[in-house]
């Protein structure tokens, strides 16, 4: 039996109305007066349909209307007196399948209420036709993007980059818009997690680079890596702050901001052995809050490979820091050179640990162990080099290996950010 919830507009509607459906054999499950507990009422019943009576509705009867279809979808039966042209477009847009003009007759109700129903079930049927048609739409728009970003990491073409998504969706048993839409996702955050640990290197490079000025080695070159180095910070946050959500990273990526604003201003001028245990300071806030919003972005990402992505470049700032502090105890002053032999053991420690865990996770390609072999090597003339950071000779040397070890660790980054088992998880 078809259920009816009806609604009558205080005593201006009709009493015989609730009695009339029961007789024409639709049970009224409900009669309610009052508007403002309508769409209450509908979603406590969850009624076939909804029949009003209502001589002149206004604009709250519409918006209760509304409110139905969006919250409790049924069809709308509203019989009126008011046969206004505006008041009829109204009610059309309000989710209204039935104006009926000049009441009702008994004789009418079940014609109408079929009616009501057919044009309900029709809208339905035309709502989720352009429901699909627009989510095919939207997944071929994501299939489109994930090619292009498989196309550029992997240096395929269209369509290899579309066997590919193919091949991913078969294998897990997705459609080709969620492999699309996970690649999607995936590649953002490895973009972020690459660029926010960027920044932790940096925070150790420029150390690096301002204890080499101030010994005054490979001067032209130095001063050029140090200019580098801030305008890929500037360029670094620029991007972070475009791509990352503010609700979520906003306070994250803003204290990282602001304390590169101070590290920023202490690196001008001509460098002083006083001032670089200050300086020094600065890099390590700098670093420890880039690793927050690093270790935040990997956690957001949910992909698994995102922690391998940021083993990697973790392993750049290692090497910064390594060479940061085999200079800084021997440039900085005495009041660095205890807090420096620590920071040596532990960059040394924490570098060769990493090192091994790159080399014996199974995400790996030709590509990428030729670059851990070539990793290995490098680090073995880092090591040469700071045994000689007291001579001149050995901070050459230390500055050459430690920039080729940065370069050889850029690359396997960029190596883990494309792998295919980073973007397809």
């Amino acid at each position: 039996m078809t259920t009816a919830l009806v609604h009558l507009n205080g005593t201006k509607g009709s009493p015989a109305l609730a009695p009339d459906l029961e007789a024409a054999g639709i049970q009224v499950l409900a009669v309610v007066d009052v508007r403002s507990k309508l769409v209450q009422m509908v979603v406590r019943h969850a009624p076939d349909l909804v029949i009003c009576d209502d001589p002149l509705p206004d604009e709250t009867l519409f918006k209760a209307t509304q409110a139905i279809a969006d919250t409790q979808p049924c069809p709308v039966l509203v019989f009126t007196t008011d046969a206004d042209a505006d008041k009829i477009a109204r009610a059309l847009d309000a989710g209204i399948h039935g104006y009926v003009v000049n009441g009702y007759a008994a004789s009418r109700l079940r014609p109408l209420v079929h009616l009501a129903q057919a044009r309900f079930k029709r809208e339905q049927a035309l709502r989720e036709a352009l429901e699909d048609v627009s989510s095919r739409f939207e997944e071929r728009k994501m299939v489109d993007r994930a090619k292009g970003i498989l196309m550029r990491a992997r240096q395929v073409s269209d369509d290899d980059a579309f066997q590919i998504l193919r091949t991913a969706s078969m294998h897990s048993n997705q459609r080709l818009g969620q492999v699309s839409q996970h690649i999607i996702h995936s590649a953002r955050f490895a973009e972020s997690v690459n660029r926010a640990g960027q920044l932790r290197m940096l925070s150790q490079r420029l150390v690096k680079l301002h204890l080499l000025q101030l010994a005054g080695v490979q001067p032209a070159l130095t001063r050029e890596r140090l200019q580098e180095s801030v305008q890929r910070i500037d360029g670094n946050l620029a991007l972070l702050g475009k791509s990352l959500s503010k609700p979520t990273f906003g306070d994250l990526l803003g204290q990282v901001v602001q304390t590169w604003g101070r590290l920023k201003k202490a690196l001008k001028g001509e460098p002083r052995a006083e001032q670089m245990v200050e300086l020094d300071a600065l890099a390590e806030l700098l670093l420890q809050e880039a690793e927050r919003l690093t270790a935040s972005l990997e956690s957001a990402g949910s992909v698994a490979p995102l922690q391998v992505l940021n083993m990697a470049g973790r392993q750049r700032m290692l090497s910064q820091r390594f060479a940061k502090y085999a200079l800084l105890g021997v440039l900085g002053g005495e009041a660095a050179r205890q807090p420096s032999e620590a920071g040596l053991t532990e960059a040394r420690d924490a570098f060769e640990q990493g090192l091994r865990y790159l080399n014996t996770i199974p995400l790996s390609t030709p590509d990428i162990r030729h670059g851990l072999d070539e990793a290995a090597l490098g680090w073995q003339h880092m090591l040469a080099g700071a045994s000689q950071a007291g001579r001149v000779a050995g901070q050459e040397r230390l500055a050459s290996a430690s920039e080729s070890l940065l370069d050889g660790f850029e690359q396997l980054s960029g190596y883990y950010e494309r792998s295919m088992q980073m973007l397809v998880g």
